[in-house]
């Protein structure tokens, strides 16, 4: 397993949306194993292998409380079958470090995806477990934290991120 550079905003690569995985192989099964290592190094609830570089429609999610056995799952190919209600949460975001914002989202959301052993499962969620899904089901479509604010809030997350990007080619430069 290794700890993957995570992709962060304005990268273009983020918008690019995942390709299907055809067959679950050895290698897939590494990038879901370097994804849950890179997640938790972050650390994170969750991680979409688009934020890593890597062009395949699976996510990894682990909403776990800290000390809590773990409730790690991969999603592969996943699709949201049905939503239901609204809840805004404070969002984060590793590929937007260190920005929080309140993001409306469905309240649950039933996913359809292969697992980590390939077979396919279906899955109800509420609460963190379906925002994470959500976030990360969209990082698969190309659309990003940033696409759910308001005009204002989109202006000063991007202007804070592309600050950020300056200072670090700055100090490492």
């Amino acid at each position: 397993m290794a700890v993957r550079k995570i992709l962060h905003y304005p990268d273009g690569r983020l918008r690019e949306p995942g390709k299907k995985v055809e067959t679950v192989t050895a290698e897939v099964l590494q990038l879901i194993d370097d994804m849950a290592e890179t997640m938790y190094a972050a650390p994170g609830v969750g991680l979409a292998a688009t934020q890593i570089g890597e062009p395949w429609q699976i996510f990894v999610v682990d909403c776990a409380a800290e000390g809590d056995p773990s409730e790690f799952r991969a999603f592969i190919n996943p699709e949201i079958v049905t939503t239901d209600g609204e809840t805004v949460s404070d969002e984060g975001c590793l590929s937007f470090p260190t920005a929080r914002e309140e993001v409306a989202r469905a309240a649950t959301v039933r996913v359809r995806a292969r697992g980590r052993d390939g077979r396919p499962f279906e899955l109800e969620a509420e609460g963190l477990l379906a925002i994470a899904i959500q976030h990360e089901f969209d990082h698969l479509q190309g659309v990003l934290m940033i696409d759910h604010l308001g005009p204002l809030k989109k202006r000063l997350l991007h202007r804070k991120m592309l600050k950020r990007t300056e200072a670090s080619a700055t100090a490492s430069g």
